[in-house]
């Protein structure tokens, strides 16, 4: 497609919409901005992006002489595809792309994505890794932190990209296509913005819609979707699994892990050799193991990266240990199953602060997860309330109402004795009370670290 004379309109002006803008920019192709809200800041918003200076915004509601002036619109992931203004458009002819779309049509190289419910950001990172072992042009983007569009620019066909991507942006896709894709798992999460279950399967499943049969695309044997979802590609599939041995793929048999090809198996590494605890990290470690090899990184420099690689940061990240008390920052656990892996690696008797964003979801199996291991369950946020009936009709009456952070980790450090540990594992988003997930784990951390011995 010639994108020159297309009039673009980018929708969101947080990092995915200016790098977006950028990115046009760069290549000389008209380009707008628009945000929905009528006090937007614009001035302020061009003081920290110069770049954009010269740029219009469309401030409100756009009138449909706009929308005509439009060609390819740009969503900002955190911007649903079905609000009014975006049938409206899609109606006029307008095409509907998101900032990964566009940045995937400009960049050169090849590309390994990640998705899933849970472990995409370890997963990556620890790709990413593994690729800048072996490879010298290596980019880590996406859902990580990094918008693809603000490299996208500057890739060669020597680049490789390793990009974390989440449902959202699977939504805008139309021409996106890894040479290895990965879909780690897949549980309920999002079902505010994507209604239903199947509508949100069928966004992470997209992640491989187009790729040919000479690429590759990895999945969890253990997920009943994905197995049966791999069993309808025309891609190579490449399997791991942590609870059974594979004729092919990568498993979990013991304490090591194995890459088997036709029953030819290899080890890997040993679990105890991992710096990640739980069998969700010794899954993350099998499928960018799995995407490595499969791309031709050669088994003994995956091994060198995985006998180092320590937990990303806000995914049951040790902070410190004060009066023989361990603290964990699991601020990631922006879900259920997320978090029923943070308290699945605790080794000792934990305190465990929850509660957040309600994003519809169910808490049964949390509770269920506790196995013994929750102390007291410290409840803030929105979905407290939710959270306290739930464990109250699974037997758990251990719980303590907290109206802050700070509220709930003094709490926990008052009453909590050595040997025990405190881990931040939300199961909710962080919205109302914290910006995003960082935020919450960064502010988790401070608390802790002021804490006195």
């Amino acid at each position: 497609m010639n994108l020159k004379n297309k009039r673009f309109l980018v929708a969101g002006l947080g990092r995915s919409g200016v790098a977006s803008a950028e990115l046009l920019i760069k290549h000389k192709i008209p380009v707008r901005l628009y945000d929905s809200k009528e006090d937007f800041d614009t001035e302020t918003f061009y003081e920290k992006n110069p770049n954009l200076k010269d740029i219009e915004i469309i401030l409100g509601c756009l009138t449909e002489e706009e929308m005509r002036k439009t060609d390819i619109l740009v969503l900002s992931p955190g911007i649903p595809t079905d609000l009014p203004v975006v049938n409206d458009m899609r109606d006029l002819g307008v095409l509907i792309w998101g900032e990964i779309e566009l940045a995937y049509v400009f960049a050169k190289g090849k590309v390994l994505a990640v998705t899933g419910t849970n472990g995409k950001t370890t997963t990556t990172t620890l790709l990413g890794e593994i690729l800048k072992n072996y490879y010298s042009d290596v980019q880590v983007v996406g859902n990580i932190g990094i918008p693809f569009a603000s490299v996208a620019a500057d890739t060669t066909e020597e680049t490789v990209i390793a990009a974390e991507i989440s449902s959202f942006q699977l939504e805008t896709i139309h021409s996106f296509a890894p040479e290895v894709s990965a879909i780690l798992n897949i549980t309920p999460d999002h079902l505010n913005r994507h209604h239903t279950m199947e509508n949100y399967i069928a966004a992470k499943e997209s992640i491989a819609k187009n790729q040919t049969a000479g690429q590759i695309c990895v999945l969890n044997y253990e997920d009943q979707v994905l197995r049966s979802f791999g069993e309808s590609l025309q891609t190579k599939v490449i399997w791991f699994s942590s609870r059974r041995k594979l004729w092919s793929g990568l498993y979990l048999k013991g304490n090591v892990i194995y890459a088997s090809e036709e029953g030819e198996a290899a080890e890997i590494v040993k679990i105890e050799e991992l710096k990640l605890l739980g069998r969700h990290n010794y899954e993350n470690v099998m499928a960018a193991a799995a995407m490595a090899l499969g791309f031709g990184v050669p088994p003994d420099k995956v091994r060198e990266v995985l006998l180092k690689f320590t937990a990303v940061e806000h995914r049951i990240e040790y902070v410190t240990e004060k009066r023989g008390i361990q603290f964990y920052n699991d601020s990631k656990a922006t879900n259920p199953d997320a978090a029923i892996q943070g308290i699945g690696a605790m080794n000792r008797p934990t305190w465990l602060i929850g509660g957040g964003y309600d994003k519809e979801s169910s808490y049964d199996e949390w509770i269920d997860a506790f196995n013994g291991k929750v102390k007291e369950l410290i409840l803030i946020g929105d979905t407290r309330e939710k959270i306290a009936a739930a464990a109250k009709a699974h037997g758990f009456c251990a719980v303590v109402m907290a109206d802050s952070m700070e509220e709930a980790v003094n709490y926990c450090y008052s009453h909590a004795v050595s040997g025990d540990a405190v881990l931040l594992s939300p199961a909710c988003a962080s919205f109302g009370m914290f910006t995003n997930y960082e935020e919450r784990g960064r502010i988790f951390r401070e608390i802790v670290c002021r804490l006195e011995e």
